[in-house]
């Protein structure tokens, strides 16, 4: 298979539906979230930095809010993985299959 052969697969897979939905599928999901957390990153940061006495105000023992904002940084990214999972498989990965077996029957031919 020519390097044109590969070229030319890859275009048509570009300009099908089913690769412009996957692509409209997986941005529906992937902006938003990255936008949310982006919004909760930054806020966290200009919280540590600009209100520093009141995120060090103890809540129980020696755990103050900064502390409780930081492992829910950990928390967050981790329900994200999750819910892209699930997102992943039920809007995702049937439309991915297609799309991949129709480019390997393309290349084999």
């Amino acid at each position: 298979m020519t390097d044109k052969t590969y070229f030319e697969v890859w275009e048509r897979t570009q300009q099908s539906d089913d690769f412009k939905d996957l692509r409209r599928r997986f941005r529906r999901f992937s902006f938003p979230m990255a936008i949310a957390f982006l919004v909760w990153y930054f806020t966290f940061v200009l919280l540590m930095t600009f209100a520093r006495e009141w995120a060090s105000t103890p809540v129980f023992g020696s755990i103050n809010i900064a502390f409780l904002l930081a492992i829910l940084q950990f928390v967050t990214t981790l329900l994200i993985v999750i819910a892209y999972d699930i997102y992943s498989h039920r809007k995702l990965d049937g439309i991915r299959d297609e799309v991949r077996e129709r480019v390997e029957e393309e290349l084999k031919s």
